[in-house]
């Protein structure tokens, strides 16, 4: 079960990617950033579940969770940038 709930977020995750990938706009942009961000933490979760709960313990999974820290910091602060970047006059 956790690893279907895994399979969905993860994939969405590069669905989104791919939808950004062809925004129109700032606005836009940000907004598919926005989903693949709420993605990538629920998969974020799926993992930390596998871990603490399953009891699954793996340098494969600790590399995945830390990939995962990772992405999530580079697209926050893309999003961060664009919005500041809009905000100016």
């Amino acid at each position: 079960m956790l690893g279907h709930q895994l399979l969905r977020s993860g994939t969405s995750v590069a669905a989104h990617a791919r939808e950004a990938s062809r925004a129109r706009s700032d606005l836009e942009f940000c907004s598919k950033l926005d989903g693949l961000l709420q993605e990538a933490d629920e998969s974020q979760l799926w993992l930390e579940l596998l871990r603490d709960d399953c009891g699954i313990v793996s340098k494969s999974l600790d590399g995945l969770l830390r990939e995962t820290d990772e992405l999530m910091a580079i697209f926050t602060t893309m999003v961060s940038k664009l919005r500041r970047k809009g905000d100016r006059p």
